[in-house]
């Protein structure tokens, strides 16, 4: 009898703990999935509100303004006789802008922002923007011509790019498109010394 009951308490005692287990086991597959899911919706949430009206307009008027950039610096790399410092400057400005305008095409298209804002008229004006006349002018001119040409363009275009970023800086709420502005401003600007200094030896 003492076997039998022992054996009968051992038994209901390890179904208990195996009940034990399935009931932990389940909160512990349930739980941690609540809390996952309570603490990254807020977090994608925040992340895809933490940005406003100039954040979008950052990054809609840099996109055209790098692109013709990277197509300012394509036209100068096909002529021949461009000084060497030239050929890399444009080689830089393509390798800088070309993923910065992928990042923000990415960043409108997560904000659910049109890539173009409705009307690109002041873009023309302070935004360093070069008219159809200037590329014209780019493309058609050739050797050391061709090279001041770029570079006192680009001056102009940098500056307008500058400040844009600057009123991103000073008005922008996302962090990561306010350090991209940051990072165009100190690259820019260095690069506008560079540019000058080039520009005074050709």
């Amino acid at each position: 009898m003492k076997i039998r009951y022992a054996a009968s308490a051992a038994l209901a005692l390890a179904a208990a703990l195996v009940l034990a287990g399935c009931a932990d086991s389940g909160n512990s597959g349930s739980m941690p999935g609540m809390d996952h899911g309570s603490s990254t919706s807020p977090s994608a949430s925040a992340v895809a509100g933490d940005f406003n009206d100039a954040d979008v307009m950052f990054a809609q008027m840099m996109i055209p303004h790098h692109q013709q950039a990277v197509e300012m610096s394509d036209m100068l790399l096909t002529k021949d006789g461009i000084d060497d410092r030239v050929v890399t400057l444009a080689e830089d400005i393509k390798a800088a802008q070309q993923p910065e305008l992928t990042q923000l095409e990415s960043w409108l298209q997560a904000w659910g922002a049109d890539l173009a804002m409705n009307s690109m008229d002041g873009m023309d004006h302070g935004s360093g923007t070069m008219t159809g006349e200037d590329m014209q002018a780019l493309d058609a001119a050739t050797g050391a011509d061709a090279a001041r040409l770029f570079l006192e363009q680009m001056t102009m275009h940098h500056e307008g790019a500058i400040e844009m970023a600057e009123g991103e800086v000073d008005n922008g709420q996302n962090p990561d498109a306010v350090e991209m502005a940051q990072t165009i401003i100190d690259t820019q600007t260095a690069e506008i010394t560079a540019m000058k200094e080039i520009l005074g030896t050709l």
